[in-house]
């Protein structure tokens, strides 16, 4: 057991709001090590923090050397094989220009100034073992895994195998969280302590060139790690109090999922704030802080248009009101009875209402065989109707038969003068650069030309579309 005691001035480290005496237990499995606990008679300093021998020298060592030893061995299989069939030539390998040229039956490798001579491998068993891979390789593939060709022990990658997704990502994720086991009160307040010892010792740790001496710079780096993995381990073990809570919210416009995610948050933010010294269990504190979380992810993600979170909690109000009154009177309050007992006038009452009402989609169903849909019974005021767009052609060839009887000038005037070209009307001054005239001219073409057109006989045959 390695016990570090953190002591300032022979009194416990001071953090926060309470006394917390910075002790970070770690059980390791290196053999013959033992440590002692450090008493307060540590000589006394602004910081002192006293911890003893940690690891086994020779078993470092050994393991160092086997460990650089079978790297060796990896790197010289792949340079191999990156160098095969050639003759000579330079490759990169691990970030290093390696410089090869085959001298009989060796392989002279210069890099970095040395010099090394590798075996060359038979073109048969180099074949043979690319086959056996690539097939290993295939196998794997049909199976649904992952096949990687870094070496096992290579650190600090961590290789993982996965065998397809899962069918059901709830199952699953419940599943890994239970194998956490939960805390009592006393494990609560034990991690409470590391936590916070941590946060003093990142605090120190921030003003190291002040506050802690370069030799007890390791000792507070191994407090902070710790109390990081005290803050995990409170986190894993409270997680199925989010999963509890969120099954409340399910079916408010959020995947359960999603409600698990953002308790989690919750769940975060209470940690980091909790207070042991209140003598409170975690849990109870915990669940205001998830149910916050959750209920204002709702407020912003769950509606398809958003309303502010203020104006929910107003939304949620009524209805709560609305849902009493109704058991208290046995039938719907009525706008003026919800404003007496909110203290909001009856218009307000209505219009809170409007913002509570969910939006319904077009493509709802209708009907028992739902053959049909919301938006099939829904005009569409900007549609064109049949009847309408036949007596708008009408028009246009009625109109062109009249400008056919007048003159090409008069026509083009009248034409461009109301937009019965392109749609878009041309002022005077517009119309007499067209002929090169002045826009009085154009004025007088234009009066004479509606003259003609009032007549009974042009202007008879366009009264029918005046209605």
């Amino acid at each position: 057991m390695h016990t570090l005691t953190a002591v300032v001035n022979s009194q416990p480290l001071v953090c926060g709001r309470s006394l917390v005496t910075a002790r970070a237990k770690a059980t390791t499995s290196t053999g013959d090590s033992s440590v002692k606990e450090a008493t307060p008679e540590t000589p006394q300093g602004d910081v002192a923090v006293t911890s003893r021998k940690k690891t086994s020298t020779k078993a470092s060592r050994a393991s160092r050397t086997t460990k650089a030893a079978k790297t060796a061995t990896t790197s010289a299989a792949s340079l191999t094989q990156a160098i095969h069939g050639k003759d000579k030539g330079t490759v990169e390998q691990g970030g290093v220009e390696v410089t090869f040229e085959r001298q009989g039956d060796d392989i002279v490798v210069r890099a970095g100034g040395k010099k090394r001579n590798l075996d060359d491998v038979d073109d048969s068993k180099f074949d043979k073992h690319q086959a056996e891979k690539d097939e290993a390789k295939i196998n794997a593939e049909d199976q649904g895994f992952s096949l990687s060709d870094t070496d096992d022990d290579d650190e600090p990658e961590q290789q993982v195998t996965v065998a397809g997704a899962t069918a059901d990502p709830v199952k699953d994720y419940l599943k890994q969280i239970g194998k956490v086991a939960l805390l009592n009160a006393e494990q609560e307040v034990d991690l409470a302590k590391r936590i916070e010892a941590g946060l003093f010792a990142d605090e120190q740790l921030s003003q190291a060139d002040k506050a802690v001496p370069a030799a007890d710079l390791e000792d507070y780096e191994w407090i902070a790690q710790d109390g990081h993995r005290a803050k995990n381990h409170l986190l894993e073990a409270n997680l199925r109090l989010v999963v509890s809570l969120a099954k409340r919210y399910t079916g408010r416009g959020m995947l359960f999922l999603d409600l698990i995610q953002e308790g989690n948050l919750g769940l975060i933010r209470a940690v980091e704030k909790f207070d042991y010294t209140k003598g409170y269990k975690f849990s109870t504190y915990a669940t205001w802080w998830i149910k916050q979380a959750i209920t204002r992810a709702m407020a912003d993600q769950a509606r398809t248009i958003r309303i502010p979170v203020h104006m929910v909690e107003v939304i949620n109000k009524l209805a709560r009101v609305q849902r009493q009154m109704l058991q208290d009177l046995g039938r719907e309050p009525t706008p003026e009875e919800l404003a007496q007992e909110l203290d909001m006038t009856p218009e307000k009452v209505v219009e809170v209402q409007k913002y509570g009402r969910e939006p319904i989609s077009l493509h709802t169903p209708l009907g028992e065989d739902g053959d049909s849909e919301f938006g099939d019974l829904i005009e569409d005021s900007e549609a064109i109707v049949p009847a309408d767009a036949v007596n708008f052609t009408l028009l246009q060839e009625q109109l062109h038969d009249v400008l056919d009887t007048l003159s090409e000038r008069e026509a083009g005037v009248v034409s461009m003068r109301f937009g019965l070209t392109d749609g878009q009307p041309k002022t005077l001054d517009e119309i007499g650069k067209v002929y090169g005239v002045t826009r009085e001219r154009i004025r007088q073409i234009e009066s004479k030309t509606m003259s003609k057109l009032r007549h009974p006989s042009r202007s008879q045959v366009l009264r029918d579309y005046l209605d």
